[in-house]
């Protein structure tokens, strides 16, 4: 990429079927990992990035998100009165003062890829970056996943696709790329992408997670992308015809992914990033060690 990453999309429309009924009143982004919401950590990382735009792609059922990020004066003002000035610094971090949210709707649920052309008016024509929140991502304090992503789409002027190897029998569950020409030890260059393939069709194991950085030009080819698995609008459909014109990586990030878009990948990363709270990790690795539920 020619310009730095200033835009991240974050396709949440989805309507969290696999946490109901909480997600009746909730949105699955709402849901907390510790004292922090999943769409939080999601917002952190893409600041971290250097991401001065976030669009937040919706539908129109779900307004909590856009309520966590607004202002909330009354809460606000009750902190301020009464000295809580450490729980009033959190209530007003949730979005940095030079960061601007903007909230577009996507009218139908016809894919990732549809989720994505819905940005096309706040993004523009400039590289972008891809964040799906279900994805957490923990680097343990180190550049997020999406900051590294978005150094080296700089560095060689190319997109970038954050991967990870996953069992061989679950292919049908992610994008999966093939890869040849190393770029340092964490990269190689895509010459194959492929959606959801059958474990004997696969031509690898290394599958997409929710983290990308794209060229503007892929709205022109989504513009054009048919209905693929599922009878959606595919991002992998449409990153597959970009290769023809685009460099692509595939990126094995540095840090450790949790699958949040069910309830053991979610409570994992609860337990995870709780055991490196300062206030919670003795108490919790003292819980783990004593209940008999945890007993092998």
């Amino acid at each position: 990429m020619s310009r730095k990453l200033r835009k991240v999309v974050f396709p949440v429309a989805g309507l969290g079927t696999r946490f109901l009924p909480a997600t009746k009143a909730v949105a699955k982004e709402m849901l907390p990992v510790v004292d922090r919401p999943l769409i939080q950590y999601a917002v952190d990382e893409a600041v971290d990035a250097g991401a001065d735009t976030l669009i937040f792609v919706t539908n129109r059922y779900k307004h909590s998100i856009a309520d966590y990020f607004d202002k909330a004066y009354e809460l606000e003002a009750k902190l301020e009165q009464k000295g809580k000035d450490e729980l009033l610094a959190q209530v007003q971090g949730t979005l940095p003062s030079h960061v601007r949210a903007v909230f577009v709707t996507q009218p139908e649920a016809l894919g990732l890829g549809h989720a994505v052309l819905c940005a096309k008016p706040v993004v523009g024509d400039e590289p972008f970056g891809v964040i799906l929140p279900d994805d957490l991502i923990s680097t343990g304090g180190q550049p997020s996943a999406l900051r590294q992503m978005a150094e080296l789409a700089l560095a060689q002027n190319a997109g970038v696709i954050a991967v990870e190897e996953v069992p061989n029998d679950q292919t049908d569950k992610y994008g999966i790329v093939a890869t040849e020409g190393e770029v340092g030890e964490r990269a190689a260059r895509i010459h194959h992408m492929v959606e959801k393939p059958k474990p004997s069709e696969a031509p690898t194991n290394l599958g997409v997670v929710g983290r990308y950085v794209l060229p503007g030009s892929i709205f022109e080819v989504l513009e054009k992308t048919t209905p693929g698995a599922g009878g959606e609008i595919q991002l992998t459909d449409a990153i597959e015809t970009l290769l023809k014109q685009e460099s692509m990586l595939a990126y094995r990030f540095a840090g450790r992914r949790f699958d949040c878009g069910n309830k053991l990948g979610l409570v994992r990363a609860t337990l995870h990033l709780a055991a490196k709270d300062p206030q919670l990790a003795s108490a919790i690795r003292d819980f783990v060690a004593h209940e008999p539920e945890f007993a092998a």
